[in-house]
């Protein structure tokens, strides 16, 4: 059975749909069969990943809000083998108004990827930059939940309360949620205020803190707009080389849970 991992932040702009994208690549870069689903409604993961949302006709939306078979909707990379994505559209926007009478609505996403689950190692879940009823769906889907966060001045504001939306879906609707890690992105090993952020968050949550720390990385900006990961786009760059090492570290860290 697979794992399902979702990369999630309710604050904007700490590297959550890179990280996603660059995990999903490098795990399947090591040959494990790996899904990246786009809980987003801007659709940055499908389009990272070298499709255009604009001709996506069938998306998470559709597997939420019309019970499609997720099977049906999956798409091969086609730059790189073992990683196949379900993509996202702007109207999983709608969705969570759409979803408010529904029964068990905060499940839609778990009913969704149940049943690929046996068909992958590993499922990224790329989820949306707040704490809706999407972001609840991917929480509620997870095995485990991946923190980005960025080195910068207010890295630890909004964590207390990502924290406690976790805890409450751990309470009332996914009691084996656990959290993967907590993941420092965009550090600058030049300026004294990352050092002294990668301190505080390592104080404050020690253990929970990856090893792996993703630097800024030019290559890692540019590959989006290139539809490839950064893998892809430069192998040998910074940010390839750590998401690489996030990808086995992840993995190391899951096989020798499972072999006890």
């Amino acid at each position: 059975m697979g794992k399902i991992i979702a990369v999630a932040n309710q604050k904007g702009g700490v590297g959550k749909t890179t990280t996603a994208i660059n995990l999903a690549a490098s795990l399947a870069a090591l040959e494990y069969k790996t899904l990246l689903v786009d809980a987003d409604p801007q659709a940055n993961a499908t389009s990272g990943l070298g499709f255009d949302p604009a001709t996506i006709t069938s998306s998470i939306y559709e597997c939420m809000v019309e019970d499609v078979k997720a099977e049906e909707i999956v798409l091969q990379s086609p730059s790189i083998e073992f990683l196949d994505l379900i993509p996202s559209h702007i109207d999983l926007v709608g969705a969570e108004v759409e979803m408010i009478n529904m029964p068990n609505r905060e499940e839609k996403m778990r009913e969704a990827l149940v049943g690929l689950k046996q068909h992958y190692d590993y499922i990224i879940i790329d989820c949306s930059p707040s704490l809706g009823l999407i972001t609840v769906n991917s929480l509620t889907a997870a095995d485990s939940v991946v923190i980005p966060v960025q080195c910068e001045y207010f890295a630890l504001e909004g964590l207390g309360k990502l924290l406690n939306t976790i805890k409450i879906i751990q309470s009332r609707l996914n009691p084996e949620l656990a959290i993967e890690g907590i993941l420092l992105t965009m550090y600058d090993v030049r300026l004294r205020l990352s050092n002294q952020v990668v301190e505080e968050v390592k104080t404050h949550f020690q253990q929970m803190v990856f090893d792996t720390i993703i630097p800024r990385n030019v290559k890692l900006s540019e590959s989006p707009s290139f539809g490839i990961p950064a893998l892809l786009h430069d192998a040998e760059s910074k940010g390839a080389v750590s998401y690489l090492n996030l990808a086995r570290e992840i993995a190391e860290k899951n096989s020798v849970v499972l072999a006890k």
